[in-house]
C-alpha cells in the first residue's frame, strides 16, 4: 500500500514537473516572439522600402510589400563617387579611431590594473565617469579649443575629416579602457608574478602573456570602439559640412534630405549598406564581445 501510495506521488511529481516545463517554455517563446518582431521589423521595412521605387513608395499601397521589386537604389548609390567617399571616410576614422584607442586603453588599462600606485582605483574610477558625460555638452567647448587652435597656430580643424580621428578618442578611450581593467583583473596574478619572477619586464608581461590570453577582452574593446566611431552622428554633423569631408552617417542625411523631399529608397538603402559592417562584425564576434564585457563581472 505504501509502495502505491509513494509511486502515485511520484507520478504526480513528474506530472507537475512536466507542466511546468511546458508552462516556462511556452513564455520563453512567447518573450522571443515579442523580441523578434520588436527588434526586426524597423530593418525588415527598411529593406523592403530600399526595393522600391519612388513611385511605389508614395503610391497608396501597402507598405510591406513589394510590387516591383528593384535594386536600383543600390546600383545608383553603389555607382555614386560622393556615397563612396562618405563610405571611404567613414573606414578610414573608424580604423585610426581602433587603432588609436587600442594604443592607448591597454597599456592604461594594463597600468591601472596591474601596476597598483597611489590612487590608482580612483583613477581607474575617474576613467569611466568621463565617458559619462553626454556628448551635448562637449562639442560647445571643443568648438573653442578648435577656434583658440586656429588662432594660435593658424590650423583649421573644422570641416576636415581626420578632425574626428582627434575627437572621436575622447569617447572609445574612456569605456575601452574600464572593459579592459574588468579583464586584466579577472586573469590570476600567479601568471604575471611567475614571469615577474624569472625576469620579464612589464612590456614583456603585456604582450606575451596578458595580450594572449585577454584576446576576447581586446576583441570586445575593439568592437565597441569601431561601433561607437562608425555610427556617431553629433561630432560630425557639428564639425564637418564639405560633401568630400562627411562621414556616412551624416552623409545620408544631407544628401538624400533636400528640403522637405525625402528619397526614402535610397534613404532605407544608404543605411542598410552603412549599417552592413557592424552587422558582419558582430555576427562573427558576438561570443568574444559577449566575454569580453562580462569579464571580472563575478570576480571576488
Amino acid at each position: 500500500m505504501v509502495t502505491g501510495t509513494r509511486a502515485a506521488v511520484g507520478i504526480a511529481s513528474r506530472g507537475s514537473i512536466g507542466r511546468d516545463r511546458r508552462r516556462a517554455l511556452f513564455w520563453s517563446y512567447f518573450f522571443l516572439a515579442v523580441f523578434v518582431i520588436f527588434f526586426l521589423t524597423p530593418p525588415v521595412y527598411m529593406l523592403i522600402t530600399s526595393l522600391k521605387t519612388s513611385a511605389e513608395i508614395s503610391a497608396a499601397t501597402s507598405p510591406w510589400w513589394v510590387f516591383s521589386p528593384t535594386l536600383a537604389n543600390y546600383v545608383e548609390l553603389l555607382t555614386s563617387s560622393t556615397y563612396l567617399t562618405f563610405f571611404r571616410n567613414s573606414a578610414l576614422v573608424a580604423l585610426l579611431v581602433v587603432a588609436i584607442t587600442m594604443l592607448i586603453s591597454i597599456p592604461a588599462a594594463f597600468a591601472l590594473s596591474r601596476m597598483r600606485f597611489w590612487g590608482s582605483a580612483t583613477l581607474a574610477t575617474g576613467v569611466f565617469l568621463t565617458y559619462l558625460i553626454p556628448d551635448t555638452l562637449l562639442f560647445i567647448p571643443l568648438f573653442k579649443i578648435f577656434a583658440f587652435v586656429r588662432e594660435a597656430t593658424g590650423i583649421e580643424l573644422l570641416d576636415r575629416w581626420w578632425l574626428l580621428v582627434i575627437v572621436y578618442p575622447t569617447l572609445t578611450i574612456p569605456f575601452c579602457t574600464w572593459i579592459m581593467i574588468g579583464y586584466f583583473s579577472s586573469i590570476p596574478k600567479e601568471l604575471d608574478e611567475a614571469a615577474l619572477i624569472d625576469g620579464a619586464g612589464y612590456f614583456q608581461l603585456l604582450t606575451r602573456i596578458f595580450l594572449p590570453v585577454a584576446l576576447p577582452g581586446v576583441i570586445a574593446a575593439t568592437i565597441f570602439a569601431f561601433t561607437v566611431s562608425w555610427a556617431q552622428f553629433l561630432y560630425p554633423m557639428a564639425f564637418t559640412t564639405s560633401a568630400d569631408q562627411l562621414v556616412l552617417p551624416v552623409g545620408i542625411v544631407t544628401t538624400l534630405i533636400k528640403g522637405d523631399v525625402f528619397n526614402w529608397g535610397q534613404i532605407m538603402t544608404g543605411a542598410l549598406l552603412g549599417a552592413l559592417p557592424p552587422l558582419v562584425i558582430y555576427a562573427f564576434l558576438m561570443d568574444y564581445y559577449i566575454a569580453g564585457l562580462t569579464a571580472g563581472a563575478t570576480k571576488g
